[in-house]
């Protein structure tokens, strides 16, 4: 028999937010897979369960990695270039995807991983003690820790901490407008351009994840797209033409980061991306209008760096997560003094 202390239970289950009743079952309504949860069942996360006809998060304050990162690692690279962030992340994901390089947590079990428990304002201590200036929710699925990252960033705003999201996008409208006053910028990624590579390879659908772009941008929310290049999977110049035209009709100053795959999880039977194909990417977009095109998990590129899009001068260069501002001034071209779609 559990004993309520406030909303949060003796064994560290707090109430989640966004459900309703639906019959003998609990109907969640954080992300669009819309899980009908039966009794003493969980959703498609794994980390939020149907007890006694309410839905808990069984994550609240529990992280499973906690490190320092470079904020490019993100990436973000029009967001507070060259400072460093608090990066953490609990466990779950409401995606399966094939290919996930941190299958480790995002496909692990709540009692079957040793984590470690803090309250939102020991997020920020911590922020503070490392003498980070941001937050980054990444490594599993910030959203289906909302509860917790919902009550983290808000004490981190009052204490002018930055936060972020590393996320697949596949929250729903009233979740993501709760927390947008308090998320500075967000990394999404989207991994393909067409229904069908999200259905078999993620179990989930593209048009929330665009609608989340879409929505992130208007409400002010800082937005950078990752695109992972798979061969054979997502790697047609059609597509990935069509995806540049849709972020170009949101905004041509979107950064999109193009980034090499590498085989891993249940997808070690295809090879790294060709970097014919990646060059090409960066062709298709540049052609399609997006002014700051990068490449990601290359070595040596000086598609990492920044130049400005009207006159062509180098303004950050970057190398491994290395940041050097060159030609730049108060988010603008040193040179020519455009706006670089830059948050300092």
């Amino acid at each position: 028999m559990r004993t309520e202390v406030g909303s949060i239970l003796a064994d560290d289950v707090r109430m989640a937010k966004f459900w309703r009743k639906a019959g003998g079952k609990v109907s969640c309504g954080l992300c669009p897979h819309a899980c009908a949860i039966a009794p003493e069942k969980k959703g498609i996360c794994g980390v939020r369960e149907n007890r006694n006809g309410a839905l808990m998060t069984l994550i609240y304050g529990k992280v499973s990695s906690l490190h320092v990162d470079p904020i490019e690692k993100k990436p973000l690279f029009h967001f507070m270039p060259g400072e460093i962030a608090l990066s953490l992340g609990s466990i779950g994901c409401n995606f399966r995807c094939l290919h996930c390089q941190n299958y480790s947590i995002s496909q692990a079990k709540v009692d079957m991983y040793k984590m470690n428990n803090l309250s939102p304002e020991q997020v920020s201590d911590i922020c503070e003690r490392d003498k980070c200036r941001i937050i980054s929710w990444t490594y599993n699925e910030p959203t289906i820790w909302h509860e917790f990252t919902y009550d983290s960033s808000v004490a981190a705003k009052r204490r002018g901490l930055a936060t972020t999201y590393v996320t697949n996008g596949y929250i729903n409208e009233e979740p993501l407008r709760e927390i947008a006053p308090y998320l500075d910028a967000m990394n999404i990624d989207v991994k393909a351009f067409r229904e069908d590579f999200y259905r078999k390879i993620c179990k989930a659908s593209l048009d929330p994840v665009l609608r989340t772009v879409e929505l992130a941008h208007s409400l002010g929310i800082h937005v950078e797209l990752t695109y992972l290049i798979i061969p054979e999977k997502n790697d047609s110049e059609e597509e990935i033409r069509d995806f540049a035209r849709w972020v170009s009709s949101i905004s041509v100053e979107m950064p999109v980061h193009f980034t090499r795959f590498h085989p891993d999880y249940m997808m070690t039977d295809i090879g790294p991306t060709p970097i014919s194909t990646l060059d090409m990417a960066v062709r298709t977009a540049k052609e399609e209008g997006l002014a700051f095109v990068y490449l990601g998990n290359v070595s040596s590129d000086d598609r990492e760096n920044t130049y400005c899009p009207d006159c062509g001068t180098l303004v950050i260069h970057r190398a491994g997560f290395r940041t050097k501002m060159i030609d730049f001034k108060d988010g603008k071209c040193g040179k020519c003094g455009r706006p670089l779609n830059m948050v300092l």
